[in-house]
């Protein structure tokens, strides 16, 4: 459903976007402002109630809302609209925002998608008075040079077809692990670089960070798992499994920030700000920590075993004080 904010942005953009096409079918429409049909019947009708001061007649917006009224395919039509023809321009806070992001971007992003991101930044900069002026903020990805290396090795094993050998460090196991894989894409999100490959040692797919690849090599065997389809980084990156273990915490107020950072199943409310949450985790080890990081404010209530296991790494930590 369509907010009341969504709504006015939209209108105001929809105006100039119906003065600038003819014959342009209600469908389009939708397509192009990624909503349902409906959504733009309810904005139009929105729209013809819409004009100058004095709300007379001659100075309403008119819409012809019966080629539209029961017609996917009919042709929208404004008519009195000029005082609206021109597309609402960024502010300057809002284009200094969207240009940091894609310096951001472009910093760590694949060498393929550069030049989609350097036409963006130049439409942008053009179009405001921040490209006028050297820029305020200078944004530098801090990199030895070693992840934009593997980068590359990466994008060439895509582009060849070829498998690709990692050497990954797992922080939960503090160790450095030998990988077969088939790489799928590159992919950015909040700010780290990850691979999305099929993994052949463990004969599933995984994202790994670049960061902690530690060594990349292009083995000269073809991928076998090339028409995957991309993955989804709208959600979470976690995707629980049907084998991973499935585990209950009691939270305290000041940590129910953890039902909302991590993917859970299900939420309970205790009283007095206190919550009891299920999640699946791959690796008990990270729920371990976790659990140690969180200190009193969470208790590990299922299963029994892995409370025993905090309980016990507690205590190892503890007795070190002591030595």
């Amino acid at each position: 459903m369509s907010s009341a904010r969504d709504q006015v942005s939209r209108l105001l953009a929809l105006v100039p976007y119906l003065q600038r096409r003819d014959d342009v079918s209600l469908a389009e429409v939708a397509a192009d402002f990624g909503v349902t049909a409906e959504q733009i019947r309810r904005d139009l009708r929105v729209l013809w109630m819409c004009g100058l001061p004095g709300l007379t007649p001659d100075k309403m917006i008119d819409v012809d809302m019966e080629a539209i009224e029961d017609d996917p395919d009919g042709v929208v039509r404004i008519d009195n609209a000029d005082f609206l023809s021109r597309p609402v321009r960024l502010g300057s806070s809002e284009a200094t925002a969207l240009i940091v992001a894609l310096r951001a971007l472009r910093e760590g992003s694949p060498a393929a998608s550069r030049d989609a991101v350097d036409r963006v930044l130049a439409k942008l900069e053009e179009a405001t008075t921040v490209g006028a002026t050297p820029p305020a903020v200078a944004v530098h990805l801090a990199d030895d040079g070693r992840t934009a290396g593997h980068a590359r090795l990466l994008e060439e094993a895509i582009a060849r077809d070829r498998q690709a050998r990692l050497g990954y460090y797992v922080p939960t196991r503090d160790e450095t692990t030998d990988r077969l894989v088939d790489p799928i894409a590159l992919l950015t999100r909040d700010g780290h670089d990850y691979l999305d490959a099929w993994c052949r040692t463990v004969d599933d797919r995984r994202l790994f960070r670049l960061d902690r690849v530690e060594s990349v090599e292009v083995v000269d065997q073809p991928r076998g798992h090339r028409r995957l389809p991309p993955r989804d980084l709208a959600g979470s990156l976690f995707e629980p499994g049907p084998s991973d273990l499935e585990a209950v915490l009691h939270l305290e107020r000041h940590a129910r920030w953890v039902a909302d950072y991590y993917p859970v199943d299900s939420v309970e409310e205790l009283g007095e700000g206190r919550l009891a949450v299920r999640l699946r985790v791959g690796d008990p080890r990270w729920l371990v920590r976790l659990a140690l990081r969180l200190g009193p404010a969470a208790r590990v209530v299922e299963p029994a075993g892995l409370r025993e296991e905090v309980r016990r790494t507690a205590a190892a930590a503890l007795s070190l004080y002591d030595a």
